[in-house]
This record gives structure tokens, C-alpha cells and sequence, in this order.
């Protein structure tokens, strides 16, 4: 038997407690009124100006309710603005607006020093395998 606390051998608990951690260090370092998922939507539109919300939905592999909201608060912040899709009427396309651009430029170099300092007990090799196994865990 280990002298390891019970809850330390349970997968699922760990993730939790890096998910603590990275919640902790996003408030701290990056912004307390943008959430990393909010980022998330704000980066994939400064990469694919024009989506819809089903394709961020499908990018970020979020639900349409939850996707929609997020959307709706980042409009009402004035970051994303949505426009009539060209083909197709019943849907939006979604980009950012100027002050949407500005926000993700401002808050991409705080994200990597978060990023960084959440890893930064890693060597480059042991977060490269992290990364390589949490993905393999997402295949499923």
C-alpha cells in the first residue's frame, strides 16, 4: 500500500485539482471578466473570422446552449458582432469586432504566461507527453 492519500490515486481528482489550478491562475494573471472559454471563442473567431456558432461549437467541442450563450455575452460586451450568414439566412456568421481584436491581442501574451506558469514544475519533454496523453484521452 502507498502513504499516497486516497483521492491522489484517482484520475479524475486530479483533474480536478488542475482544473482549480488553472481557474486560480487565469483570475490572478489573465482577466477576471473573460473566462479561458470565452478566449477560446474569441481566438478561433480571429482564426476563422465569419463562423457560425455550430462551427465553434464543433471547434471548441461545446454544446449549442452553452456556445450560445457565450456568444450572446461576448456580444453584449461588444467583442462579437453576428451579420446574416451570405447562404444561408438561418444562420450567423460571427467575427470580432475592433474591440474584439484589441482584447485578444491584449490578452494572448497573459495567457501564455499563465499557461507557462502552470507548467513550469514540467520539463519540455514531460509536457509534451501531458499534452500528448490529455489528448489521447479526449479521443474518445
Amino acid at each position: 500500500m502507498t502513504d499516497e492519500p486516497e483521492p491522489l490515486r484517482y484520475t479524475g481528482h486530479l483533474f480536478r485539482r488542475a482544473q482549480q489550478r488553472h481557474a486560480a491562475l487565469w483570475q490572478e494573471q489573465v482577466s477576471a471578466e473573460v473566462s479561458s472559454v470565452q478566449y477560446a471563442v474569441l481566438a478561433v473567431l480571429e482564426r476563422m473570422p465569419g463562423a457560425s456558432q455550430s462551427e465553434l461549437g464543433a471547434d471548441l467541442d461545446l454544446d449549442r446552449s452553452t456556445i450560445a450563450d457565450i456568444v450572446a455575452r461576448l456580444e453584449r460586451r461588444g467583442v462579437i458582432e453576428r451579420s446574416s450568414h451570405e447562404s444561408d439566412r438561418r444562420r450567423y456568421s460571427l467575427r470580432l469586432t475592433a474591440a474584439g481584436l484589441a482584447e485578444v491581442g491584449r490578452l494572448r501574451p497573459l495567457v501564455a504566461e499563465a499557461n507557462a506558469k502552470l507548467t513550469e514544475q514540467l520539463s519540455a519533454t514531460e509536457l509534451e507527453n501531458l499534452r500528448t496523453l490529455l489528448k489521447r484521452i479526449l479521443e474518445w
